[in-house]
């Protein structure tokens, strides 16, 4: 869902600049070099075929190498409430010839068919909700059966992501990895 009303776009996009932005995106090419993405989605099960959603996706860090393991036969979406996130992972899609990514300018409601997602990905993005149980009432509805939420974030401790997803879901830990926490939904 690419919002169309301006006056939308500017709303949701007034938390960050595309100064911040672009800072930031500089920042995580910093951190993905120190700590590959590929850990985190292989933690998570993204591979072939699967149908990924990398919410809060930013400069497109996980949602460019996750679109490369889902080959031809998956489809990433990338959903962002920033306009430069979409415009961002759509010129980096183009310039690696990636046909398989879906982009998605949203605060929340992200369009997508209920129970049509495999896997996903909340990565370093958790912390910036201001409301939690909204967002992931949405990403419940989007998750197949037995679907994966997985969760990263380094500015929460292990207690505060599980108190967020328990307190605010259905999703329940199945898994806590090196870099991620695999919830499963009931």
């Amino acid at each position: 869902m690419v919002l169309d009303d301006k006056e939308s776009v500017s709303e949701m996009a007034k938390h960050m600049s595309n100064t911040g932005f672009k800072a930031m995106a500089f920042l995580f090419k910093i951190r993905d070099k120190r700590n590959p993405p590929t850990r985190y989605l292989e933690e998570a099960g993204v591979e072939e075929g699967k149908k990924v959603l990398d919410y809060g996706c930013g400069p497109g860090s996980f949602t460019l190498p996750a679109a490369e393991l889902v080959g031809a036969k998956g489809i990433v979406f990338g959903a962002d409430i920033h306009p430069l996130a979409v415009k961002t992972i759509e010129k980096k899609a183009e310039k690696r010839g990636l046909n398989n990514i879906v982009p998605i300018l949203t605060d929340c409601d992200t369009e997508l068919e209920a129970e049509s997602i495999d896997i996903v990905l909340l990565y370093d993005v958790i912390h910036m909700f201001k409301d939690p149980e909204k967002i992931l009432t949405e990403m419940y509805r989007v998750t197949k059966k037995k679907g994966i939420l997985s969760v990263s974030n380094p500015h929460m401790k292990k207690e505060a992501i599980m108190k967020l997803i328990e307190e605010n879901s259905e999703f329940e830990l199945r898994q806590q990895h090196k870099k991620t926490f695999s919830f499963q939904k009931k």
